[in-house]
């Protein structure tokens, strides 16, 4: 690598999130460099783990703009129904595809899958330049830009750029080094995920389950599996990870009920503790913050990887229209642009995610019966219903160009 080195964006991060956002922007005239602290393959970067995600309909579209949703389309299921419901309260809503017109509310995908097809891609873009394993070490202002330090193998290289994407996760190194404030916010709470198979056909439905114990989700798979998404207090989370396989999947029984049968087997669990975080600031000049950087939220109702997706849709476009008419892509002008757009989605899927995390993890007497109530009002009042699954489906408000699945 050559010092000083100079290029139209660099994007700290090569995760799922960071490595879309440099797909996005191939092939537009800008010369990009992505800068990982993992080696780009997809067995070993975190991101790409053995995880999956529920990808809105509005992420689909997403991808399918990219031209990389061919690439997932035949490992990923279809979600056709969605069923919300809260143990002992009798109020319940259920979501259905049909009804609003789409041939699935989301897909299921393992992360692997979507590992493995950003870095297929990346690897043939001629115009991204993969720094792996690399870290940020410095940022210095300059009259034209931003010069980065990077710690690559052999020593500290100093790079230029003109607009830094930071997309390098909840402990964001560009966070760190900036200076950028967060508000955080810890919920008391740890998500076991696995893979389960239950003895019914899940029949394309996703479930989402709200208990004493915390908020449970059931994704449909392939081969009749689902993913398990289950919430669990962080004073019980060492207990139930010591279960024995038996054990763990009667609790699931116990808090899920029998709607699919018994579960008959459960994969290797993984404990994440939850966290919600929001960055005090999303651009400064020369820099906007995408992702888990900007926003790491309770998985309750799939938002995460959505959110920070459309972050990559939005900012795409301000960068390329700004580009082709000539403009600064790292100035102030050119990057509130993304910071308005981005405003309205940011603070109504954070206040969702939160307030449901909090609502329904509070066993108050009076409050889970005006839950139970909500669930129902929800589903008998059809206009209210559309509004919150296209928000949801991250189909609400204005557009960008790939959300609507057309090309920058």
């Amino acid at each position: 690598m050559n010092s000083q080195e100079q290029f139209d964006v660099c994007i700290i991060g090569g995760g799922m999130v960071g490595a879309t956002m440099a797909i996005a922007l191939s092939g537009q005239g800008l010369r990009i460099a992505v800068v990982e602290a993992f080696p780009f393959r997809s067995d070993q970067q975190p991101s790409y783990d053995a995880r999956s995600i529920a990808l809105a309909y509005g992420s689909h579209k997403i991808f399918d703009s990219i031209g990389l949703w061919r690439e997932m389309r035949d490992e990923s299921t279809a979600i056709k129904e969605i069923h919300i419901s809260d143990q002992g309260q009798f109020g319940v809503t259920r979501i259905d595809a049909h009804k609003e017109d789409v041939d699935a509310l989301g897909y299921v995908i393992e992360n692997r899958v979507i590992g493995g097809a950003l870095m297929q891609r990346l690897n043939s873009c001629e115009d991204v330049s993969l720094l792996c394993p690399a870290k940020l070490e410095s940022i210095q202002y300059h009259s034209d830009g931003l010069e980065l330090g990077i710690a690559l193998n052999d020593g500290v290289h100093k790079i230029r750029t003109r607009l830094m994407v930071g997309a390098d996760g909840g402990n964001s190194q560009v966070r760190k080094l900036l200076d950028i404030g967060v508000n955080r916010w810890e919920y008391g709470q740890t998500a076991i995920i696995s893979t389960v198979t239950p003895a019914y056909k899940h029949n394309n439905v996703a479930y989402e389950r709200f208990t004493p114990g915390g908020p449970m989700a059931l994704l449909p798979m392939s081969e009749n599996r689902c993913s398990l998404v289950l919430t669990t207090r962080d004073a019980d989370v060492d207990g139930v990870m010591a279960l024995e396989d038996d054990a763990f999947l009667s609790l699931l029984t116990d808090r899920f009920g029998y709607r699919l049968g018994a579960f008959t087997r459960v994969a290797k669990r993984h404990a994440y503790p939850l966290v919600m975080l929001k960055t005090k600031e999303h651009i400064r000049p020369g820099v906007a913050i995408i992702g888990n950087a900007a926003h790491t939220l309770h998985p309750v109702a799939g938002q995460g990887f959505n959110l920070g997706i459309r972050d990559v849709s939005t900012l795409a476009e301000v960068v390329v229209n700004a580009a082709r008419q000539g403009e600064d892509i790292g100035s102030d002008a050119v990057l509130k642009r993304y910071e308005v757009a981005r405003k309205r989605d940011h603070m109504g899927v954070i206040g969702f995610t939160d307030t449901v995390a909090r609502v329904f993890s509070n066993q108050w007497g009076p409050l889970a019966h005006l839950r139970s109530k909500g669930l129902l009002v929800t589903d008998l009042v059809p206009p209210l219903k559309h509004f919150l699954t296209r928000r949801t489906m991250g189909m609400a408000g204005r557009l960008p160009r790939l959300s609507r699945g057309l090309p920058l």
